[in-house]
């Protein structure tokens, strides 16, 4: 099986997951445009973080559903995680992969098809 190892800027959050992804949502709510995150989703138990990983800091809005976190040391926006322990997806942030990674992934725009 293939995986792909992805990390923050500065390398203090690395995470090594099952698979690239096969589709990218480019979310325009107002936090992620902000953030210029494209998400991929993957089961909680395909992503694995580094023992050694840095800090993150946490940002939660609205209806608090969702963990956000970025490195602590370098600003990344990493991943987001949900606050519901039985959701079991959590959100990846592509830009943190190799490009190679991302190069077939069909990218969605607010989870529909982009306009060709």
């Amino acid at each position: 099986m293939l995986t792909i190892d992805a990390s923050c800027h500065c390398g203090a959050i690395r995470f090594t997951l099952a698979a690239a992804p096969a589709e990218i949502n480019e979310c325009d709510c107002s936090l992620c445009r902000r953030y210029g995150a494209r998400w991929a989703y993957y089961a909680l138990s395909h992503v694995r973080f580094a023992p050694d990983c840095g800090p993150t800091d946490v940002y939660m809005w609205g209806p608090r559903r969702l963990e956000f976190h970025r490195c602590a040391a370098c600003g990344c926006m990493t991943h987001w995680r949900a606050v519901d322990v039985h959701r079991p997806v959590m959100g990846i942030n592509t830009r943190m992969m190799p490009p190679e990674a991302v190069a077939g992934a069909r990218v969605l725009h607010n989870g529909q098809a982009a306009d060709t």
